[in-house]
């Protein structure tokens, strides 16, 4: 299984933090109705409601890039509300995965791209 985790970090605007946290429920219920390839799709704040990061775990790079295609005109809506700070991907994602990554990182600010690829591991998902 080659495993692929996003992990973004945005900036919360001033004064936009409850409005991103409606919209960020709203997205993720849309993921969890609509991919039922993502493993895990996980948003958290800082205690001051300052940043915002977001962690997903693919089993591969196509789950990644579906996610892209389906949630990602939902993006715009987070124009007004954060500024991204970066994007890493840890795994080895395909080109379009990259090309969707810089996409997402122009449209929500001037985030960088970092991608980080496996050198040694496991992953156990459905275990008890």
């Amino acid at each position: 299984m080659s495993v692929i985790v996003y992990v973004d970090a945005s900036d919360v605007r001033e004064g936009a933090l409850e409005a991103l946290k409606a919209a960020i429920k709203e997205l993720v219920d849309f993921v969890e109705a609509n991919e039922p390839r993502v493993l895990a799709y996980n948003v958290y704040f800082n205690d001051d409601g300052t940043r915002m990061t977001v962690v997903h775990v693919h089993p591969d790079s196509a789950s990644l890039e579906y996610h892209m295609e389906v949630a990602g005109p939902v993006f715009r809506q987070f124009v007004e509300l954060v500024t991204l700070a970066s994007i890493h991907i840890y795994g080895e994602p395909s080109e379009k995965v990259l090309h969707q990554s810089y996409e997402k990182a122009r449209l929500l600010g001037s985030g960088a791209v970092a991608v980080e690829p496996l050198h040694a591991g496991f992953t156990r998902f459905g275990l008890h």
